[in-house]
């Protein structure tokens, strides 16, 4: 069971008070619904999952509200039920915050770095963190060298299958790790999940021993690419992970690390300290 911590607090009780002025101000033009639905979606600004005992905690709304605000939302997409019976953000939600990520300060200020990067190393590289079991692309430069795939902010990528997805996964907490593997067996069938765990320890493997991680031709046919992590200063812990990707067919895979690991990890480094 998810305990409730107060820190969630102060954010929703701002968004109650607001709930509350608008019914004495009699406000015409405020939507009294809509505002529960947000104010209970901001439930899960400190929690991956919540209960429907908890969101009637956290939101000090009546139950029988509660109960369709959840079925309004789950259909809507920005809800889902976990195998728990529990609920959390759905995708829905996950594709507003991968556009609210793009205008981050952190992602804003590595955007031009990225674009520097890339024609100067022709490669494309990718910041991307994870959610819900995918990388979600957060900020995108493009080689002027033709890739099979064309990447944009907001799209998202196997974890397991790529280099990105794996060095996010070397780099994070035993607790993060945790929660990425629950998210994998939520989304994938067994055989899949049981194959995406042996590949993550291995890349954890690997990443420990070289530094970065590496995809050949695993997630596309055509495409060689390289990972780091990002560590950032601002929140104390990795919150993302950078890869750069060339044509499989213009490099051999222990040259091209050679050549691109330390520059990315260089760019990882600067992006992690905003400087």
């Amino acid at each position: 069971m998810t305990k409730i911590l107060p820190t969630a607090k102060p954010f929703l009780a701002r968004m109650n008070d607001t709930l509350a002025q608008s019914k004495v101000d009699e406000d015409r033009q405020f939507v009294t619904a809509l505002g529960r639905g947000l104010t209970l979606l901001a439930g899960f600004e400190h929690h991956e999952q919540l209960s429907h005992q908890q969101l009637c905690q956290l939101t000090l709304l009546p139950k029988a509200t509660v109960t369709r605000l959840i079925y309004t939302l789950t259909t809507l997409g920005f809800l889902r039920t976990t195998v728990e019976g529990q609920y959390r953000l759905g995708s829905s939600a996950v594709r507003l915050s991968a556009q609210a990520w793009s205008r981050h300060d952190v992602v804003a200020f590595a955007e031009p770095l990225l674009r520097q990067f890339a024609s100067q190393n022709e490669v494309s590289v990718n910041l991307a963190t994870e959610i819900e079991g995918e990388m979600r692309y957060l900020a995108c430069c493009r080689s002027p060298a033709r890739l099979s795939v064309n990447l944009q902010v907001g799209s998202a990528v196997p974890v397991a299958r790529t280099a990105i997805g794996r060095a996010f996964y070397a780099i994070s907490t035993p607790t993060r790790q945790a929660v990425i593997t629950a998210n994998l067996q939520t989304h994938l069938s067994k055989d899949e999940f049981e194959q995406a765990q042996t590949t993550l320890a291995d890349a954890s493997t690997y990443y420990d021993t070289h530094g970065y991680t590496l995809s050949d031709g695993e997630f596309s046919t055509d495409i060689l690419a390289v990972a780091v992590g990002v560590f950032d200063v601002a929140t104390g812990h990795y919150a993302y992970s950078l890869n750069a990707s060339v044509p499989r067919a213009n490099w051999q895979a222990e040259d091209y690390a050679a050549m691109i690991v330390p520059k990315l990890q260089a760019l990882a480094e600067r992006i992690g300290h905003g400087a």
